[in-house]
């Protein structure tokens, strides 16, 4: 009987010290997701499997072009994958496809060699403090700050890191 509750214990033991740290990493550094939609074709399909880090941008701002995961801005029970396109302070102005960028009078149309298709719409946004203006790869595909304007910075979640799922796609984007 004495083997049995040791054997129990023993395994008890291994099980808290598991919660003990995969939880903290699961909720303070990294978290799984799961790519639902062709709004990120083709940088990811979907049923990838990400890795997302939520560690860094309390360290350090976001960049032009990092894709991130967050809370959707009409219904916080779903998240979105989209591309930062836009920074706090700027001005984008789209027309026929092309993103120009307005800083400081300077206007600096950005590359984009990720994109599935152009957007469709003429738009012009302001970003202000703690916003962002994002898109999914997949212009005519996605549900981005084209429809729902700027993303408040506190609704991210993170950035991605790595994709792990399908294998012959493991990378870091």
């Amino acid at each position: 009987m004495k083997y049995f509750f040791n054997k129990v214990w023993n395994y008890f033991d291994v099980f808290i010290i598991a919660i003990i740290v995969v939880l903290p990493i699961r909720y303070f550094v990294v978290q799984p997701f799961l790519v639902r939609g062709e709004s990120m074709f083709p940088t990811f399909n979907n049923l990838d499997y990400l890795f997302i880090e939520k560690i860094s941008y309390y360290f350090s701002s976001f960049k032009r072009g990092d894709v991130i995961v967050f809370r959707s801005p009409i219904n916080e029970s779903e998240f979105f994958i989209k591309r930062i396109i836009g920074l706090p302070g700027e001005k984008i102005e789209i027309k026929k496809g092309k993103i120009i960028i307005i800083k400081d009078d300077k206007n600096i149309e950005i590359e984009e060699p990720y994109i599935n298709d152009l957007l469709n719409k003429n738009l012009e946004a302001t970003i202000n403090d703690n916003e962002y203006f994002v898109l999914g790869d997949n212009r005519n595909k996605s549900f981005d700050s084209e429809e729902w304007g700027n993303l408040k910075k506190n609704k991210i979640i993170g950035k991605v890191w790595i994709r792990v799922w399908p294998f012959r796609s493991i990378n870091k984007d």
